[in-house]
Parts: structure tokens; C-alpha cells; sequence
């Protein structure tokens, strides 16, 4: 394999397959518990920190992730003080965001002219501090799925009686939620603000479609997002073409060819019993 004698393409892939694996089982989690806007809301608020970094001249990585993570919190306080409307958590965030980052960007000239890689990403350009920032939220992401998989896997179907039996649902949903955050903000230089949910909600998407079992889902969603991340990334170093859009569009074909495969094997199946 030619491309993997750059630097540049071995740390787009590892950067690639350490967020493709997290944010697949985030999905579907945001999937299972209706949020999956969440992504979507928090890649915006993540895009005003970057910009208020690059601003104040700090590091806009660092900025974009911490902005993101406060972001959470503050949706997860919001959501809870609109229970009956708990999208207007997502609204008022989202258009918090966005509304910032055009301010910011406005600014700085700088950041005004490369808003492309913010909005698609540029997974080829990953330094080491984001390779670094990538694998300390995968591995943190990982321990917090893993010790906690019993309350989020109750809290996800029936929220009323994960409170009721005793479990700590509030401090359970905050660090989901920060979790969360951190994981746009990583997300963000592989496919940008723009296609961030692409990442975490097709994966997802798929799973919830065919698998049978919740943990079925969780590796369904996983293996997905690592095909989907690779063939974009291979097909966009042989094409020059941007990878952030094109692992979007090779998760979405995933997705369309195996409903499809779906639907026909339920067709044949029904006509093979007649």
C-alpha cells in the first residue's frame, strides 16, 4: 500500500479508526435515547471554540474541546429545566453556536479563510497533539462504556426506572453528555462541523436496522464505522478528493445498499414460503 508510507496517511488512519470505533458506539446510544441531534448541536458549539481559540491566539483544538464539553453540560442543564420540550435544549445551543462562530470567524481574518477545514474537515492534516487528544477521548470513552455499560444500557430504554431503582441518572447523563462533547470536538478534523453526525449517527443507523440484540448493535455500528473510514479514506487519497465527504458518502452507501439487501431478503424469503 503506496499511501502508507506517508506520515500524514498513518495518522489519518489511526486518527480515523480510534474516533470511527468510539463514535459508532456513541451513536448508538444517541440513536436508542432520541438524541441523535445531539452530534449535530455539539460540533456547532465545538466550531465557536475553535474560533474564540484562534481568536485569543490559543490553540484551537484545545479550545474547540473544551468549549465542546462545557457546551454538554450546559445542554444537559437546559434539557432538564425543558422537560416536556427537551429539543429546545438543542435549539438554543445550536443556534448559541453557530451564531458565535460566524462573530468569532468574522474577527479574524485567519480563520475566515480556511472556514472550509473547519466546516469538512482535513483528516490528512492531523498532527500529533490531535492524534494525542484522539486517543486519550477514545480511551476514556471506552472505560466510561465499559464500567458503565449496565446503568447506560438501563438509563437508554427506561430512564424513569433507572431513578427509581436508585441510580445516579443525573451524574450518569451529565458525563455522557461531556462525554459526548469531547468526542464531536475530536471528530471534528476528520470530517469537519459539517458531516461530524455522519460518523456517529450512520453507524448507528445501520446497527439499530439489522442487528438483533443491543451489544449486536454495538459491534455492527463499530465495524461499520472502521469500513467506512478506511474505504473513505483510501478512495479519497486515490481520487484527491476530500476525505471528510467521502467517508460520509461511503458510510451513507453502506447504509442504503445493506436496507436494501434487507428488504430483499425479507422479499424472497416471503416468496420462498408461498
Amino acid at each position: 500500500m503506496e499511501m502508507l508510507h506517508y506520515d500524514f496517511m498513518q495518522r489519518a488512519f489511526c486518527a480515523g479508526a480510534l474516533i470511527a470505533l468510539i463514535a459508532s458506539v456513541l451513536g448508538v446510544f444517541l440513536m436508542l435515547r432520541r438524541q441523535a441531534l445531539m452530534a449535530d448541536m455539539l460540533s456547532h458549539v465545538s466550531l465557536a471554540g475553535v474560533a474564540g481559540g484562534a481568536y485569543l491566539k490559543w490553540n484551537p483544538t484545545l479550545s474547540g474541546f473544551l468549549i465542546a464539553a462545557a457546551g454538554a453540560a450546559a445542554l444537559e442543564m437546559i434539557r432538564r429545566s425543558y422537560r416536556t420540550y427537551s429539543e429546545m435544549s438543542v435549539a438554543i445551543l445550536m443556534t448559541g453556536g453557530l451564531a458565535s462562530s460566524v462573530v468569532l470567524m468574522s474577527l479574524n481574518r485567519g480563520v475566515s479563510q480556511s472556514f472550509s477545514s473547519y466546516l469538512f474537515g482535513s483528516v490528512v492534516a492531523v498532527n500529533g497533539t490531535e492524534l494525542t487528544l484522539m486517543a486519550a477521548v477514545a480511551l476514556l470513552g471506552g472505560l466510561f462504556f465499559i464500567l458503565l455499560r449496565r446503568p447506560l444500557y438501563q438509563m437508554t430504554f427506561d430512564e424513569e426506572t433507572a431513578r427509581v431503582s436508585g441510580l445516579p441518572v443525573k451524574w450518569i447523563s451529565l458525563g455522557f453528555s461531556i462525554l459526548t462533547g469531547m468526542i464531536v470536538a475530536a471528530a471534528m478534523p476528520i470530517v469537519g462541523v459539517l458531516l461530524v453526525s455522519s460518523l456517529i449517527v450512520l453507524p448507528a443507523a445501520l446497527a439499530t436496522r439489522v442487528a438483533h440484540s443491543f451489544y449486536g448493535a454495538i459491534i455492527i455500528a463499530m465495524v461499520t464505522g472502521l469500513t467506512g473510514v478506511g474505504t473513505g479514506l483510501t478512495v479519497s487519497y486515490h481520487l484527491s478528493v476530500p476525505p471528510g465527504g467521502t467517508i460520509a458518502l461511503v458510510l451513507l452507501a453502506i447504509l442504503m445498499a445493506s436496507m436494501g439487501i434487507k428488504k430483499l431478503y425479507y422479499f424472497y424469503t416471503k416468496q420462498w414460503r408461498l
